[in-house]
């Protein structure tokens, strides 16, 4: 699945931040409102969000370390949309 997205580069929107919260025991992401807790998925895919990468080495990382995930690539897709459209990350 080729989507257009997958040559673009996420960043964090401003005041958006990723960080392990022992407390929670998870990593969260933090915003000036409040906090969202993350699956295990969700952060695998945000701790490559460094506003130089594109969505296609996020995934060929991924795929990388997960090999043999059926859908792999739809999956990160279809969440980085999601994240998107949630406002935790702009493309630059």
């Amino acid at each position: 699945m080729k989507s257009e997205m997958q040559g673009m580069i996420p960043g964090w929107r401003t005041g958006f931040r990723l960080q392990w919260e022992p407390v929670q025991n998870c990593h969260v992401l933090l915003y000036p409102e409040g906090m969202i807790q993350l699956n295990e998925s969700a952060a695998a895919v945000l701790q490559l969000v460094d506003g130089r990468r594109q969505v296609d080495d996020i995934i060929e990382t991924l795929a990388a370390r997960f090999p043999n995930t059926p859908g792999l690539d739809e999956d990160v897709l279809a969440f980085i949309e999601v994240a998107h459209a949630q406002h935790w990350i702009k493309f630059n």
